[in-house]
């Protein structure tokens, strides 16, 4: 069922958003994000979602984000612990991650999870948020490629002037018109009249583009500007979670690398 939370919300001035996704259960790197947030003048904050998955830390991670995020959205990880997809088609490691984050959680939380949309709506200021692409948005797929992109010209209309996910770890930016799309480069933009923009803003929890610096994100609808930040975190500590768990100990490792 393709369902969002109701809106939009009123925003009665210029709003400076926060974009994060895919937090992961890294305490380190999500309360890294927070603090680099204090500083960004921001008025409202809004979570991709997988809030779980992979790392040593899903209730701590997940207190934060309930109270931080004006709205969070379902991610695939969470759907999996949360009962509301099969996933026994991944491979193990992740299954057990997920099985052990399932029995971890509270059961406040685990309900929370319970209870998140899958996309979310901010009319107003022409903002769409989803975990993974927009077209089927229930199976998560991945827009990593203008190709996956390029699914999208046919709900058009429905995208917003930008649309923000998550899912891939990847950051990447995708300008659309009828009939094209064309791939930008990571960094920060203004928005052009005329076009739609797909943006994926990277991952808090567990970044894959080979920069291990937790990735995050603010959009100002006031100038229209987007913008990719970085910062710098504990790995040592969030892989020594990992490792001192019965997690997968290539969870910790890859933190290192960024991939």
């Amino acid at each position: 069922m393709d369902t969002e939370t109701p809106g939009p919300y009123t925003f009665r001035s210029p709003m400076r958003l926060a974009i994060f996704s895919d937090v992961h259960a890294n305490l380190e790197a999500l309360s890294a994000v927070v603090e680099a947030y204090t500083h960004e003048r921001i008025d409202k904050h809004y979570c991709l979602g997988d809030v779980v998955g992979y790392g040593a830390n899903p209730n701590e991670c997940a207190n934060i984000v309930r109270r931080l995020a004006e709205v969070t959205i379902l991610g695939n990880h969470d759907a999996a612990v949360a009962g509301r997809m099969d996933y026994s088609y991944y491979y193990e490691a992740a299954r057990q991650a997920l099985d052990q984050h399932a029995n971890a959680l509270t059961g406040e939380n685990l309900a929370w999870l319970k209870t998140l949309p899958y996309k979310h709506r901010l009319s107003d200021v022409g903002v769409l948020l989803c975990h993974g692409s927009p077209v089927r948005i229930e199976e998560f797929e991945y827009i990593f490629a203008p190709e996956q992109a390029r699914e999208c010209l046919p709900i058009f209309d429905q995208l917003g002037d930008i649309t923000f996910i998550g899912h891939s770890h990847l950051c990447k930016v995708f300008q659309l018109k009828a009939g094209d799309v064309r791939e930008l480069p990571a960094k920060s933009f203004k928005l052009q009249a005329g076009y739609k923009y797909i943006v994926s803003v990277g991952s808090v929890g567990q970044p894959r583009d080979y920069d291990n610096r937790a990735s995050f994100t603010v959009f100002d609808t006031d100038t229209r500007t987007f913008e990719f930040k970085r910062v710098e975190y504990d790995i040592d500590l969030a892989a020594t979670k990992i490792f001192d768990s019965n997690l997968e100990r290539n969870f910790g490792h890859r933190l290192f690398i960024g991939v």
